[in-house]
């Protein structure tokens, strides 16, 4: 993940003001967070059974939708285009040891999404996976990914860290815990909610590019800030706007934000690939794709 933050996980969001669910750090995203204030058990009850109502609600909605992103080949697809930008690879598969420092502040960046021990992502991962494996090679930096965390520290982390992530990806135990961390953080609330919003593949994989990059979370810069911003220029499908229209307004205001977090940023992962097929008017996606990412063209065969 590229930007700190709380996890968030949208419900409802198919209105501007939506209902949200608030994990906090080592939580899971399976059940929905209790309301943050309520005056009273019958209040918290009431508001319970609403949540669960309206979870219930989408959960059929999502279930009525077209797989799109969440299909075996569209999500294979996904991967590749995520792991051009993230690793200038199409062998996304190649990408379950990558870690280094990449400058921007939050400390070690690795995996199959970039995991980061500055932004909580990657400690959670490894808690969870030391659940189930506690004689993992990773699990003797937990106190260190602890203190770090936040920060772009490598303090207890050097110089054995990168070696032992490097070495516990080789396993294909971590391996598959990268990939169910990538699904329950990102891949799994990106999909759901762009099925919620009514958008098709291309949209649905708009949002799993700018969960990863700009984080799971609803600050301005978050991705839920990004949607709601995105939302006061054009409505979404399900609301009756226009895809393509809604599209164009949200990766405009995902390319502001990047350039207001770093002005020199290459934001070709937006202009030159999601844009590109936007402007294609390839909404499902569909094979053969060519795009450039970072000064690099990629193709994938029909």
């Amino acid at each position: 993940m590229r930007r700190p933050g709380v996890l968030w996980l949208a419900a409802v969001p198919v209105v501007a003001t939506a209902v949200v669910y608030v994990l906090g750090p080592g939580e899971s995203g399976g059940a929905p967070a209790g309301p943050a204030v309520s005056a009273s058990p019958d209040a918290r009850e009431a508001a319970k059974e609403r949540a669960e109502s309206e979870r219930a609600k989408d959960d059929a909605l999502v279930a009525s939708r077209p797989p799109g992103l969440a299909g075996p080949a569209k999500k294979e697809l996904a991967q590749q285009i995520l792991a051009s930008a993230e690793n200038s690879t199409l062998r996304w598969r190649e990408t379950y040891g990558s870690i280094e420092d990449l400058g921007d502040g939050e400390g070690y960046t690795a995996g199959v999404v970039g995991f980061c021990t500055g932004t909580h992502d990657l400690l959670t991962l490894v808690e969870r996976y030391t659940r189930k494996h506690p004689d993992n090679g990773l699990a003797a930096y937990l106190p260190a990914l602890r203190e770090v965390d936040g920060t772009d520290s490598h303090e207890g982390l050097d110089p054995g860290f990168t070696d032992a992530w490097r070495a516990e990806s080789a396993k294909p135990a971590f391996r598959a815990a990268q990939e169910a961390e990538r699904d329950r953080v990102y891949f799994d609330p990106a999909v759901r909610m762009a099925k919620l919003d009514g958008l098709g593949t291309l949209g649905q994989f708009a949002y799993y590019d700018a969960m990863v990059l700009h984080g799971p979370d609803a600050r301005p810069d978050g991705f839920y800030g990004l949607r709601e911003k995105a939302l006061t220029r054009a409505r979404t499908p399900d609301e009756g706007g226009d895809e393509k229209a809604f599209l164009t307004a949200f990766l405009d205001v995902r390319r502001a934000a990047m350039l207001a977090k770093r002005p020199d940023a290459d934001t070709s992962r937006v202009d030159t690939a999601q844009r590109r097929f936007l402007r294609e008017g390839n909404l499902r996606l569909a094979t053969p794709l060519t795009w450039a990412v970072y000064g690099e063209t990629y193709r994938v065969p029909r």
